[in-house]
């Protein structure tokens, strides 16, 4: 428990329904289904529908989604895989042949096609209770006549302001005025109100084959790109298998490849066999040091084999064995930080919403959207108002690389939502934001939670740090001790403050003995847990 002293948030106790999101007014719409008759899956896709419009620079109706659900708790877990597609016309050869040596953000060719629109109709159909119509309403809603920027909203307007004036339509709703809208100022997106309309009058078909589709491909093609209406036409995301290990008598389950989600495991499995010092907690020199030595590890792994399993053999169970991370753990100097050998296949910044809803029949939903980067590519559809993402930078032009780009290929993905299980009973759903920091942020999490007797919010309060996979950097916020820091730099660690606070969490614990839901909300985050 936190000292009730100091400033901070406590964790959120209710027994009929709760909803954790990164912002107040998609918890709230979470709770407003759930009122209304809805169940966890609705009002997750109705939360994330609200954060498309009121978190624009995370996440959008352009971008992608993953989900884990498990109906009524059960362990019989669903897993749906919403990312996007390189188009058909998308070839090393062809971008060779146009001089092209990098897939650069602010570019079409960064662009996947959106999975977003297609997960959540998928999703709803076969697991929720209400249709598209009454789902998206608030998001339509708060389009069509307003929403008050927030504090963290309007810092990451801010943080994208240069992407944001390359495009003209993406300058003329974000930057009204040509300034970046102030905290508390009304905005409000018509276009993209109109799209979510007619996607609520017609499904999906109006994004994939209607006159949204019309509009991004024109304008994709208009900047060269190779995308094509057979292209979006074609989308279908798919229904997987979930992927787990086991950790201090829970297990973790994780979407497969192409996400990243086997590496969030893969570091659970190499800290089994560290000790945990609870008196002294999770922020010492020597508990840090092998943390960020264990992400180096397994980071590099990542970048060698995950990719997307239709295209390349990645070998996850090989990955996800103990002996592979017992040799893996073996190899890190208690000493001295490790020599960085630079992998420049991935780009480094990213933004995310994260959302969690458990309902009366704890059905549980750990769901997760994006649009890749702040504002994703920067580029915007003129007439529907979709901002779209920039997924196409987690592939490269290096044939020999597993992440190569080709026809219909999905790229390596950092959004990864989890779910922990006991006794055959899902126990919490979580997830944590921040690019490249997702996977070894579900490890510091969930260390927090089953090492160190952290409370959900306590776990999500502690300190951030994380190796920078591309510099060797460890990117530190500024709470933790300045003594650690300098034992951190005196064993060969290039300590630097990030940019931003690092990532963001939500959670929901279901504790089935006394029937009562705990929440967590980041408070990096402008969000909340809500619960009734």
């Amino acid at each position: 428990m936190r000292n009730l002293e100091l400033p901070g948030r406590s964790p959120v106790h209710a027994p009929d329904g709760m909803a954790c999101t990164s912002h107040p007014l998609a918890s709230q719409t979470a709770i407003a289904i759930l009122r209304a008759g809805g169940n966890a899956m609705d009002a997750a896709v109705a939360a994330c529908a609200v954060q498309c419009v009121v978190e624009p620079g995370s996440t959008g109706i352009g971008g992608d989604c993953f989900c884990l659900y498990a109906p009524e708790g059960s362990t019989e877990i669903v897993a749906f895989n919403g990312s996007g597609k390189a188009p058909t016309g998308a070839t090393v050869d062809w971008y060779e042949s146009q001089g092209i040596t990098e897939l650069e953000r602010h570019s079409p060719h960064s662009v996947t096609v959106p999975g977003t629109v297609d997960a959540w109709a998928q999703l709803l159909r076969d697991h929720g209770r209400l249709d598209l119509n009454d789902v998206l309403a608030p998001a339509i809603r708060y389009a069509r006549d307003g929403y008050p920027i927030s504090s963290r909203v309007h810092c990451d307007f801010s943080g994208e302001g240069d992407i944001l004036n390359q495009d003209e339509n993406a300058a003329r709703v974000f930057l009204p005025g040509g300034k970046v809208p102030a905290i508390g100022q009304m905005h409000r997106q018509p276009e993209l109100a109109a799209s979510l309309q007619k996607i609520a009058d017609h499904g999906p078909d109006a994004f994939y084959r209607g006159e949204i589709a019309h509009d991004i491909v024109e304008y994709l093609q208009s900047k060269g790109g190779l995308h094509t209406l057979a292209d979006f036409a074609s989308v279908k995301g798919d229904y997987v298998t979930p992927i787990s290990t086991e950790y201090r008598d829970h297990t973790v389950f994780q979407c497969p490849p192409n996400g990243q989600g086997v590496i969030a495991l893969l570091l659970l499995n190499i800290m089994k066999g560290l000790e945990a010092d609870r008196a002294a907690g999770p922020i010492t020199l020597d508990r840090i040091h092998h943390e960020i030595e264990a992400c180096r590890a397994a980071y590099r792994e990542r970048d060698a084999f995950v990719a997307d399993p239709a295209y390349a053999d990645v070998p996850v169970e090989r990955l996800l064995s103990q002996s592979h991370a017992d040799s893996l753990r073996a190899r890190i100097d208690p000493t001295r930080a490790a020599d960085h050998h630079a992998n420049p296949d991935l780009p480094r910044h990213n933004d995310t919403v994260y959302l969690t809803v458990v309902d009366k029949d704890r059905n549980a939903a750990s769901f997760i959207n994006t649009l890749f980067f702040g504002f994703g590519s920067g580029l915007m559809a003129p007439r529907s108002g979709v901002m779209l993402q920039n997924r196409g930078q987690g592939f490269v032009l290096d044939r020999n690389s597993p992440n190569r780009i080709e026809p219909g290929k999905r790229p390596l993905h950092t959004i990864i939502p989890g779910m922990v299980a006991r006794d055959n009973r899902v126990v919490m759903p979580y997830g944590v934001m921040g690019g490249q920091y997702q996977a070894f942020g579900h490890m510091q999490f969930l260390t927090g939670l089953f090492d160190y007797g952290l409370d959900i919010q306590e776990a999500m309060d502690r300190p951030r740090f994380m190796a920078d996979p591309f510099t060797g950097e460890v990117e530190m916020e500024g709470t933790v001790d300045e003594t650690i820091q300098a034992g951190l730099r005196d064993r060969g660690h290039r300590i630097v403050r990030p940019e931003k606070p690092i990532g963001g969490s939500q959670a929901i614990w279901i504790d089935w003995d006394e029937n009562v839901l705990t929440g967590g909300s980041d408070p990096r985050k402008d969000g909340c847990a809500i619960g009734y």
